[in-house]
């Protein structure tokens, strides 16, 4: 059964003579427990899909259906338990003002759970922190950790779902790895489903089982994990994608 389903999603964006296709009839699914990684250059397109089904954008046409639900059916309460999104800039998604404790628990006031310390607590331990950082504020955190601080958060209403945009591009080499073995070993765990936009191919051969190559806001070609190794892309233009990041690894 498919955890995501989006069917001939397209979104243009400004008005009359001004306006400019930023999609074009995207169409994959992801199935439960898989994780699914979106490619292509910047302006792709891969960013929009995201932001679409995370519903940070909603003048698009298509079908977006999580669970076999449409998104514009279901109650933003019900979306919220089922879905989250951990964002690319751990130092911009948490409020510099506000404690560990606030982030964490602010979604679940608003969707009136109970237990708050317990979960707050079981949150961190998951993601490999303390509960001692309840107490500390963003700026106190280094940017490995306050990545981690966003993955509480983002698992702590319990969803099904996670949308990863960039998850580890603004940290340091060193913390990267850590990042993307804490978020394999919970997707194993908690049998969660990823839809995963990055530029970098070696984070999506480490964390994807399939993949979809964009360009210009359309799919070009769906590939398993097994031909980034490969480079047996059908498409020119994802074999030319491919070639470059091989390259470009053995380069550094």
């Amino acid at each position: 059964m498919s955890a995501i389903e989006i069917e001939d999603l397209s979104i243009s964006l400004g008005v009359g003579v001004h306006a400019k296709r930023i999609l074009g009839g995207v169409n994959f699914s992801v199935e439960k427990g898989e994780s699914f990684g979106l490619v292509g250059e910047s302006g792709s397109g891969k960013s929009t899909v995201l932001r679409c089904v995370a519903r940070l954008l909603n003048a698009w046409d298509g079908r977006i259906a999580i669970n076999n639900k449409a998104v514009r059916d279901t109650p933003q309460d019900e979306y919220c338990r089922t879905v989250q999104m951990v964002f690319q800039d751990p130092y911009g998604s948490l409020h510099p003002r506000q404690s560990i404790q606030t982030a964490l628990q602010e979604p679940l006031r608003i969707q009136r759970m109970d237990r708050h310390q317990e979960r707050m607590e079981q949150a961190l331990i998951e993601v490999g922190l303390t509960p001692a950082f309840l107490q500390r504020y963003p700026h106190e955190l280094s940017g490995g950790q306050r990545q981690r601080v966003a993955i509480a958060r983002a698992l702590i209403l319990d969803p099904s779902v996670l949308l990863l945009d960039e998850p580890t591009s603004a940290l340091d080499v060193s913390v990267q790895a850590e990042v993307l073995n804490l978020l394999s070993e919970l997707r194993a765990r908690k049998g969660l489903t990823y839809l995963l936009v990055s530029h970098d191919l070696a984070v999506i051969d480490h964390m994807c089982d399939r993949l979809a190559v964009m360009q210009h806001g359309h799919i070009v070609e769906i590939l398993d994990r097994a031909v980034l190794s490969t480079g047996r892309a059908t498409d020119p233009y994802a074999r030319e994608l491919i070639r470059a990041s091989v390259e470009y690894d053995q380069a550094v």
